[in-house]
């Protein structure tokens, strides 16, 4: 080859590793551009809805470009997952995932995503302790009144969750592991039916986060026997934590955060943890979220993607210690 080909060839090699860095660019300058879809992995009316609703409304406010939200459930928010995963990596498709989909999924489902492979994390929005409650006609008080109980009658007392491989379903099995305990497990099709047959009685004991028992503890409808967190929740001042009780290592904050497509570009991940920072910031809507038992909590995107890494591994020693599969 002579000189001059040898230094076209190089122009050229360099020209397409500098490419994707110059079409990023570009695409960040001009972004947003059109309406930014946020993919919640559940049903509209629950938690993760309605937090996604307020991030919207406040980011559209912020980007100057409508943000909607739209719901993919199904699969414990595996479905919605593998559809932002497999988006265009260009800031219009955003993943409002928990600790479900980030966390406990690749520990019972052969996913076609990696949680942490295939998306480039945000911030992480706000997190809620898992909270354990009980029907008011079960002649308890507290979490340590609960292991009494449960040793008096293994296996005879029943626990609610919203489905098989859920967050609540593996807080009842961490539980269990780390009190020598024994309950049984009924799974539901979501959290609303679990909570109204725990207030019925059909089951007794529920492992919910506080964001989604909160009102009914407050209406007087359950009773909070404990606060699985390293601190107590400032919505339940007087209900103390398992540690505090006795029960050591069921410390499990349920999470919820922000993603984009593996790729983004770094330039439109920061304009968006910044503006996401700025919205949950905001009085109001720390407000909204924390009168449904869950606290604003955010990070730079580094921070969230250890999060998720640390949860992953965290979750599967569970679900291996336990046994615990789904069909």
């Amino acid at each position: 080859m002579t000189p001059k080909k040898h230094n076209i060839a190089r122009f050229f090699i360099s020209f397409m590793f500098i490419l994707p860095g110059l079409l990023n660019q570009v695409l960040a300058d001009t972004y947003p551009s059109k309406t930014i879809v946020i993919v919640v992995p559940t049903s509209p009316g629950g938690a993760n809805d309605a937090m996604a609703r307020i991030i919207a409304q406040g980011l559209s406010q912020k980007l100057g470009q409508p943000v909607v939200v739209e719901n993919r459930a199904g699969a414990n928010g595996a479905i919605a997952s593998e559809f932002v995963a497999r988006a265009p990596a260009d800031g219009y498709t955003l993943m409002f995932g928990y600790i479900a989909t980030h966390a406990i999924n690749p520990a019972l489902q052969k996913l076609r995503y990696d949680p942490i492979k295939s998306f480039e994390p945000i911030s992480l929005v706000a997190t809620s302790p898992t909270l354990v409650v009980a029907n008011n006609n079960l002649p308890i008080k507290n979490a340590k009144d609960l292991v009494a109980l449960l040793k008096t009658q293994p296996g005879k007392i029943s626990y609610a969750s919203s489905g098989k491989g859920t967050a609540p379903h593996l807080s009842g099995e961490l539980f269990k592991l780390n009190t020598g305990t024994d309950m049984l497990h009924v799974p539901y099709k979501g959290s609303s039916p679990a909570i109204l047959d725990t207030i019925g009685g059909t089951t007794q004991v529920m492992f919910p986060s506080l964001f989604t028992a909160y009102p009914q503890v407050k209406g007087n409808k359950l009773i909070a026997l404990g606060i699985a967190g390293k601190k107590r929740s400032p919505v339940l001042p007087n209900v103390p934590t398992l540690a505090e009780q006795g029960i050591p290592n069921v410390e499990i904050d349920q999470w919820y955060a922000m993603f984009a497509p593996a790729g983004t570009p770094k330039a439109i991940i920061q304009l968006l943890n910044k503006d996401l920072i700025a919205v949950l910031n905001e009085k109001s809507n720390e407000s909204k979220i924390e009168e449904q038992g869950a606290t604003v909590d955010t990070s730079t995107p580094e921070e969230l993607g250890e999060l998720v890494k640390k949860e992953v591994a965290r979750w599967k020693k569970v679900v291996d210690s336990a046994k615990i599969t789904v069909d």
